[in-house]
């Protein structure tokens, strides 16, 4: 509703007056315009606080599965939304970013909140509150898919019922067994031509590891596909007569065809959730059937045990198998409550503490997302594990040791916000006013400090350098780079100071890509880039020790540094370690941290190829001082001298990332993938048919796979593709190192001249 009121007359009779009164007393947002005020009515979010009854989950998948789809069809049926949101039409509500719209991808997780009466069941008819995390599918944001995971309690993994399981789908898995998240499996697309709902639940055991609990068999496949059989309650529910998917038919007359089938299937299924329960096992043998009641609870303890992953199947563009899956989320994923308490370290004394899901405890929560919002700033979204939080109170930073004051309280809608007051227990809200909070960090009361467990994020393996085209985006540049790294974990920048370059890296090309129109688009800032880089590392493959002295008089005080260093491998991907070895005081300790820091400058800015060094220890075990020249900068020039020395002697490799890929290619083209991947230096892993299609999975190095898109491609007549993903680093070969080497030293003697 608006109603308007000119600001030069008054309201002269008493309706009017009664009027305001009443849009005042309502929820209302002002804005001055002219000489008028416009007062909106808004509705506040009904909120749902009993833990029982809330379900925080997210949507996981392979790129493409249909994770999006399946959201907005969801908030549909709940009634979140009055029209179904279409990707390709770039109206969805969950994809609300330019670049999402236009690609068809999603590129953030969104979070949002929806209300589902179950109509079946123990929960039937009664009101639940889900909160959905849609989070993104392609491997380039796969930090979006870590943090969401790390603070839902349950998940849906949606699978193309014609591909199976395809390789984000088994990274996303992994992700989630990491937190120990339950979740369910929809298979999707079941429409689609080719679609095999009992192969992708072979492949569900095979590639997962899973133990799958077939919870309903689809009535057709491909365009005879119209609904699903109940194996629990052995109802057909079918739809047809609405378009849209709202109303569909239960009948209690299963198809002739499927009845065997069906007897078959719910006996397994039965088998399984007693195998889970010693009480329905007893039962069971004894040759008594379960009660529904008592296999939907038995289910329910095995699922939140992750015993059981119960599979469900539709098909969400047409609108067919969504409710079903609802339902599900109710029954079957765990409330806050379920994860019956949480534990954490207290900072001050390095204790384990406990904490349960109360909102009468204190509050501890974990800051898992930074967003800008062009309107509010900068959001902190925030899972809220126990106790409540207030606007307007300040709350303790456990992992940064700082106190923050919390502005205002935002439940969010993907990019509509509400204001609310507090959030309590269980809710997944967003904090505006937190400066200094980043990804991963622990918000807790001062007086019950809790560290949560951090989130961990990917390295870097491509990088780029961006230069603004103008002095006025110079000033720009580095605000809007400020930004995206705050929300980005796995996005990183550094200067180069030998070349003054700047250098953005991130887990893929398309990440890059996006950053660099989102700089355009949201911070107008016009830059140029490089071509992209392969991030390579450096590292010593055996021991060796060196010495660093730095000595300079000068007529005054002069400088005075000596150290000695030791340095070993460490197998790959362990990092690099400082050992603190000096005996008798030959170094003092004050000095031995200049020590340290020499050291890790120098590791940054490598000493091979000038690429950072890892999987190292470097041992400082003996020196010297004087009393009166010895200083920091003295120590830390000493010590880079002496680390070039030892690694000199240390036979100094690169590292290069190894990418796994999956290559889908018809069959009559797969010689030829092969044999180009093999000249790519791949090694080949293994192939697979799938459907009409064959599956080549291999690893190559990402410096071989520069413009691999439109290579596939024209060798396939366009009709192959791939998806890659980081999986490890390697000692690059001798002879191509050997080339670097006399390339950067050609390029060295150029730019010198």
């Amino acid at each position: 509703m608006i109603y308007f009121i000119n600001s030069k007359h008054e309201a002269r009779n008493s309706k009017q007056i009664q009027i305001f009164k009443i849009l005042m007393f309502k929820r209302f947002r002002i804005s001055i315009f002219g000489f008028r005020i416009f007062i909106f009515m808004a509705e506040p979010t009904k909120r749902l606080l009993d833990l029982h009854k809330i379900r925080n989950i997210g949507i996981i998948a392979h790129i493409d599965a249909g994770k999006t789809t399946t959201t907005e069809r969801i908030l549909f049926y709940t009634g979140r939304t009055h029209k179904i949101g279409d990707i390709d039409e770039g109206n969805t509500v969950m994809d609300w970013m330019e670049q999402e719209r236009e690609r068809g991808i999603t590129i953030v997780s969104a979070a949002t909140t929806a209300f589902w009466i179950p109509t079946d069941g123990e929960n039937k008819g009664v009101e639940h509150r889900i909160n959905i995390i849609d989070t993104p599918g392609h491997v380039d944001f796969t930090a979006e898919v870590e943090r969401s995971l790390r603070v839902l309690d349950g998940g849906i993994t949606v699978l193309d019922a014609e591909e199976g399981v395809q390789s984000q789908s088994e990274t996303v898995w992994r992700q989630a067994d990491k937190y120990k998240v339950p979740r369910l499996c929809f298979v999707n697309k079941m429409d689609k031509l080719g679609a095999d709902f009992l192969s992708t639940i072979k492949s569900i055991e095979e590639r997962l590891g899973a133990n799958p609990a077939i919870m309903v068999i689809p009535i057709g496949s491909e365009n005879t596909f119209k609904g699903i059989v109940d194996l629990i309650t052995r109802k057909a529910l079918i739809w047809g007569s609405d378009e849209l998917g709202a109303k569909y038919d239960i009948s209690d007359e299963i198809p002739e065809d499927m009845r065997d089938g069906v007897e078959e299937y719910r006996h397994k299924l039965i088998e399984k959730i007693a195998e889970t329960d010693d009480t329905l096992l007893e039962k069971y043998l004894s040759n008594q059937e379960p009660t529904i009641e008592e296999l939907r609870k038995a289910l329910r303890r095995a699922v939140i045990a992750y015993k059981l992953v119960p599979i469900y199947a539709g098909s969400s563009l047409r609108n067919k198998g969504v409710q079903p899956l609802l339902d599900a989320v109710v029954d079957y994923l765990p409330s806050p409550l379920d994860v019956h308490e949480f534990k954490g370290i207290n900072p001050k004394t390095n204790e384990e503490v406990i904490r349960k899901p109360d909102v009468n405890e204190p509050i501890a929560g974990l800051a898992f997302k930074i967003q800008i919002d062009p309107h509010v700033g900068r959001l902190t979204y925030f899972r809220v594990y126990s106790g409540k939080v207030t606007s307007g109170s300040y709350i303790y930073n456990s992992t940064k040791n700082i106190t923050e004051r919390i502005g205002r309280i935002l439940l969010m809608h993907a990019n509509h916000r509400e204001e609310i007051k507090e959030a309590h227990t269980g809710e997944i809200v967003a904090l505006v006013g937190l400066k200094d909070t980043t990804t991963g960090d622990t918000l807790c009361d001062d007086k019950a400090p809790i560290v949560l467990e951090k989130i961990t994020f990917p390295e870097p393996v491509i990088s780029l350098a961006i230069e603004p085209k103008t002095k006025s985006d110079q000033e720009k540049l580095g605000f809007a780079l400020k930004r995206l790294m705050d929300e980005d974990p796995t996005f990183q920048v550094k200067t180069n100071h030998e070349t003054g370059q700047t250098i953005i890296s991130g887990v893929g090309e398309l990440q890059l890509e996006i950053m660099v129109d989102r700089m355009k688009r949201e911070f107008n800032v016009l830059a140029n880039v490089g071509a992209p880089q392969v991030a390579y590392k450096e590292t010593v493959k055996k021991r060796a020790e060196g010495e660093g002295k730095y000595i300079r008089q000068s007529g005054g005080r002069g400088q005075y540094g000596h150290c000695f260093l030791r340095v070993s491998p460490k197998p790959r991907g362990e990092g690099y370690e400082f050992v603190d070895a000096i005996r008798g005081g030959a170094i003092p300790a004050e000095f031995v941290s200049a020590v340290e820091k020499g050291v890790k400058e120098s590791m940054e800015n490598g000493i091979l190829l000038g690429y950072p060094m890892v999987d190292m220890e470097v041992t400082c075990y003996d020196g010297s001082y004087h009393d009166v020249d010895s200083s920091e900068i003295a120590f830390k020039i000493a010590a880079s001298q002496a680390l070039q020395a030892a690694c000199k002697k240390a036979d100094l490799t690169l590292l290069e990332p190894i990418m796994k890929i999956e290559v889908t290619t018809p069959s009559e083209f797969m010689g030829d993938v092969i044999g180009d991947l093999s000249s790519k230096r791949a090694q080949i892993l293994g192939t697979e048919e799938r459907g009409k299609a064959t599956i080549i999975l291999a690893i190559v190095p990402l410096a071989e796979l520069s413009g691999y898109a439109t290579m596939l491609r024209s060798m396939s007549q366009g009709r192959a593709s791939y998806y890659m993903e980081p999986s490890h680093y390697e000692e690059v070969p001798g002879n191509i190192i050997e080339g670097m080497i006399s390339k950067s030293t050609f390029t060295g003697r150029v730019s010198a001249q």
